[in-house]
């Protein structure tokens, strides 16, 4: 037997939380506890060399005998399956995470406890197949769930608690049960809204209280089981790194962090999107650390199943797509954590496929951990803006134009991090250009953080609708931002932020944005134009098809214009018009302390992110990199599309490598990884002052020139990801 051999070990009196670096979980079904081979799976976890377990306990299913009426799997009779998985995990010194599902129940516990269950305007029962579904602020949530934490401590004294679908109904649904009625008219003083109206200010204030109420249970639940407990017994509810899922369970993560103040996170990111791509891994990571701190640890659910177009448990997901994810979640600062569903299965391949991922985070786990990102760029995002200006659209009004910038951002090679609107301050020097993409929500204390960076000599590009909309997405008759972007918004919009059509005879979509290199104003130079217009000198135009904020340029350089739909069928009338509109599409402007200005009032981000618009995820990277002044910490050359991110730790800068093209486009179908072409770099920083050039994937010392804050080494090309440690402590 080969197991996994650890880089470096934590001592046990370090708390479960900072040392636990990789996870298995065997999800256990109803028919487990008559076939569970406790013995095949103590050796899947020495094999793999995980360090923690998680362990079905109860909530929708129990799998010990409860004295709760939960309901017991089918299988199990007095059986304590789950107290059988927790003493094994003892005895081989895993921590051990009791993990819980608790948003439904049975007919048995609806039938004692009717008044526990979310209902609808006619008093009617909301299901989930044959389960019902839970209200958040009934006794299910406040009594029987913490009577259950109890007795699971009481009995087997875990680690912590994960817990699954932890926050109830999701938005798109009114619950009208009379713990809602009572709790609603007591924090607004009204009655709960009658339908989905993001114009009716009580709709609004009962987006506001749900988001409340799920912090609330989050701070709740660890309060309850570190209490019992003890101190470092805490309950983390799993998150979704999508943040229209994030908005669509009323889950803030940022108000959780600053209130609950998580010790570690779970991660329930199983599924990529043809649109995310595995780079998508990466950012999530960035984002969930940078409003938890870069020194909490954030395990991801990892399957080993098949989980990309549709879930099918039973077969295994290829394995070079689970390289993949893993090797983007690595540089995002997520650590492993592999996830069967059943205890028993007739495809067998997907024993196999963590076995290499953990031996090499074990080798490599030093370089993983206790890090932190550096980068020029920061990518600002806001759950205020998702669920206010996203409302029922929220992936496509709200998360494409994210999507879109750091798409862009990626496919140049150009590190960023994510940062919460407000967390602006905590941005550091490195940072030189901050991206605004269509953040309509903004208060006035954020666009005075936003200021504040320009201040300091940061850049900013802006886009669409940002700073238009106050707290809850009513809009401004003009920007907040309006003197920072030197335009002036007329208050009305041009085409549509959908999806395009392909109906032939409908053409009020072709449209196009027609470049102006003339412009010499606010301080534009014919190098600035030249810069932002780059690879794009053999064409005036570039086409769009999406949305248009109507503005006025106060103080900014118009250097592209909006070209007004004509017909594209029959090809006899599809004549681009001669004539420029004055319609600013593009402006831009240089302050006197040099900072930059980009606003695209067109939606090249949102384009970008939902149909991958080549000129648009140009344009967004020329323009970053104008602002960066030509002074790029990071050049990547040679082909392949890789996503870069850099750490620092003492005495060393960690930069990954991960090979993002994926050759098929369907998620879960990668069965066969494309390598690059060997990869030349240049690392700009001042730590960069001597030592050597280590690729910990190939396992190889780099030739590398390093020193006077510059490192310049090749690396040989990469099959899923490489990991150069750079600098004297390589």
């Amino acid at each position: 037997m080969t197991t996994v051999q650890t880089d470096t070990a934590a001592p046990a009196t370090v708390p479960w939380y900072e040392r636990t670096l990789r996870w298995g979980q065997t999800n256990l079904t109803e028919a487990d506890p008559a076939r569970y081979d406790a013995e095949f799976w103590r050796e899947r976890w020495r094999v793999t060399g995980i360090q923690g377990v998680i362990v079905n306990a109860g909530g929708i299913v129990a799998y010990y005998p409860s004295r709760y009426p939960q309901h017991r799997a089918t299988t199990l009779g007095d059986r304590d399956l789950y107290g059988e998985i927790v003493a094994a995990a003892r005895e081989e010194g895993l921590t051990v995470i009791a993990r819980m599902d608790s948003n439904r129940a049975d007919r048995s516990l609806f039938d004692e406890h009717p008044e526990w269950f979310a209902r609808d305007r006619d008093d009617r029962p909301y299901m989930a197949g044959p389960n019902y579904i839970a209200c958040i602020n009934s006794g299910y949530y406040r009594e029987f769930l913490p009577a259950v934490f109890r007795e699971i401590i009481e009995r087997s004294h875990p680690d912590g608690f994960a817990d699954n679908s932890w926050a109830g109904l999701a938005s798109n649904t009114i619950c009208y049960c009379a713990n809602c009625v009572d709790a609603f008219r007591a924090r607004a003083g009204a009655e709960l809204p009658e339908r989905h109206d993001w114009s009716d200010p009580v709709y609004r204030a009962w987006v506001r209280w749900n988001f409340d109420r799920r912090t609330e249970v989050w701070a709740e639940n660890t309060r309850i089981t570190s209490e019992v407990g003890g101190p470092d017994c805490v309950w983390v509810g799993m998150v979704s790194g999508d943040q229209g899922h994030e908005v669509g369970r009323f889950q803030d993560l940022h108000a959780i962090a600053r209130v609950a103040k998580p010790r570690i996170m779970f991660v329930d990111h199983q599924r990529r999107t043809p649109h995310d791509g595995f780079m998508s891994n990466a950012d999530v990571g960035k984002r969930l650390h940078g409003i938890v701190g870069w020194d909490v640890l954030m395990p991801e659910s990892m399957a080993m199943y098949s989980a990309g177009s549709g879930f099918f448990r039973a077969t295994s997901m290829p394995e070079p797509e689970v390289r993949a994810w893993a090797a983007s979640a690595f540089a995002g600062g997520i650590q492993p954590w592999w996830h069967h569903i059943s205890a028993v299965h007739e495809d067998r391949r997907q024993y196999d496929t963590p076995v290499p991922l953990f031996a090499f985070h074990a080798r490599a786990e030093r370089y993983l951990v206790d890090r932190t990102p550096i980068a020029q760029v920061a990518v600002a995002w806001a759950e205020a803006n998702n669920a206010f200006h996203g409302t029922d659209d929220v992936q496509n009004r709200a998360v494409n134009p994210y999507r879109g910038v750091v798409t862009a951002l990626s496919r140049a090679r150009i590190p960023y991090i994510p940062v919460h609107i407000d967390d602006l301050a905590t941005l550091g020097e490195s940072v030189r250009v901050l991206v605004l993409p269509d953040l309509a929500v903004m208060t006035p204390a954020e666009a005075d953080a936003v200021r504040a960076l320009v201040d300091r000599g940061v850049s900013v590009l802006a886009t669409g609708s940002t700073s238009l909309k106050d707290d809850e997405g009513q809009p401004r008759e003009d920007f907040l931002l309006a003197d920072l972007l030197g335009v002036r918004s007329l208050g009305e919009a041009t085409g549509s932020d959908q999806p395009l059509g392909s109906d032939i005879e409908v053409w009020d979509r072709h449209d196009y944005v027609r470049f102006d290199r003339t412009a010499r104003t606010a301080g534009i130079t014919a190098d600035d134009v030249a810069a932002i217009f780059a690879t794009l000198e053999k064409t005036d135009i570039v086409s769009f098809g999406g949305r248009l904020e109507r503005v006025e340029a106060t103080d900014a350089a118009v250097l592209g214009t909006y070209v007004e739909p004509f017909p594209f069928y029959p090809p006899e009338f599809a004549w681009l018009p001669s004539t420029p509109t004055t319609i600013p599409a593009i402006t831009a402007r240089r302050l006197p302390n040099g900072a930059a200005v980009v606003y695209f009032a067109a939606d090249f981000d949102r384009s970008a992110g939902r149909e991958l618009r080549p000129d648009h995820l140009t344009l967004i990277a020329n323009a970053v990199r104008w602002q960066l002044g030509g002074q790029s910490m990071l050049e990547v050359t040679g082909a392949g599309q890789v996503d870069c991110n850099v750490y620092q730790q003492e005495g060393r800068l960690i930069l990954h490598l991960v090979n993002v093209a994926a050759p098929s486009p369907i998620p879960g179908t990668l069965a066969e990884a494309l390598p690059t072409e060997a990869l030349t770099v240049r690392l700009t920083h001042p730590a960069l002052t001597g030592g050597a050039a280590h690729a910990l994937v190939a396992d190889v010392r780099l030739d590398a020139a390093i020193g006077d804050g510059t490192a310049r080494f090749t690396v040989p090309p990469i099959v899923d990801h490489e990991i150069v440690v750079v600098g004297p402590g390589a």
